[in-house]
């Protein structure tokens, strides 16, 4: 695949400049990168590559440099604990406080959003106090005005004590990397990079191969900058 970029990078060069291009990638590490913010390749490209095993060269049109390589996963792949650091700037939060605890509560809200077509991201239900509850998640920061119009058309809406709250000044940093499979404490090493650098994270998501969290948008560059050199990605 020719682009104008000559290969996959740790991170965003353009923010972190120490950001170092990657000889090789596995399948999955690229589709994460790219479902969470990465611009290199488009994610069915990535899936297809993935489903049928088939290495991709990301390289250059404008110079014969090698590119990056992105190939089926190797047992030796997973000695390299994160691969990369992503960025989403296309984030909002929306919090309702006070839902009553009771079974259907919250699959109203998520039901009515997925009959609009709107993709919720990052979900945190809290802790239920006095039969209370709250529960935040994120949309596309494009969906933000009809994911309120479709909340604001629910009978929960309307209980008493109920608040909805919104907050589109978040972003959304992710590290990736198959290593995380076989190696403790991965989560812990970004929230400490992240608190020594004083940025509060609002939400966490993680998956096999992923940590995401949600910050707000003003530690962005601060928060991918000590990310990347956390995990040892900067250039030597």
């Amino acid at each position: 695949i020719l682009t104008d970029v000559d290969g996959v990078y740790t991170t965003d060069p353009r923010i972190v400049p120490s950001a170092r291009k990657l000889e090789r990638i596995s399948h999955e590490e690229m589709l994460e990168l790219a479902s969470l913010g990465s611009k290199v390749l488009q994610i069915r490209s990535v899936e297809f590559a993935k489903k049928f095993a088939v290495p991709v060269h990301v390289r250059s049109s404008l110079n014969d440099q090698p590119g990056t390589r992105i190939v089926p996963e190797t047992p030796d792949m997973e000695a390299v604990l994160v691969s990369g650091v992503a960025l989403d700037r296309d984030e909002a939060k929306v919090t309702i406080t006070n839902c009553p605890d009771v079974p259907g509560t919250i699959a109203a809200v998520f039901i009515a959003l997925g009959e609009r077509g709107i993709v919720v991201d990052m979900i945190i239900q809290n802790a239920s106090r006095e039969g209370r509850t709250d529960v935040t998640f994120t949309v596309p920061e494009a969906e933000l005005s009809r994911t309120l119009e479709t909340l604001g058309k629910l009978p929960l809406l309307t209980h008493p004590g109920i608040e909805l709250l919104t907050d589109a000044q978040v972003a959304k940093i992710s590290i990736v990397g198959v290593g995380m499979r076989t190696h403790a404490g991965v989560a812990a090493k970004a929230f400490k990079a992240l608190a020594d650098e004083g940025i509060n994270i609002q939400m966490v998501s993680t998956s096999e191969i992923k940590v995401s969290v949600l910050i707000g948008e003003e530690y962005t560059e601060l928060a991918l900058r000590a990310l990347h050199t956390a995990y040892g990605l900067d250039k030597d």
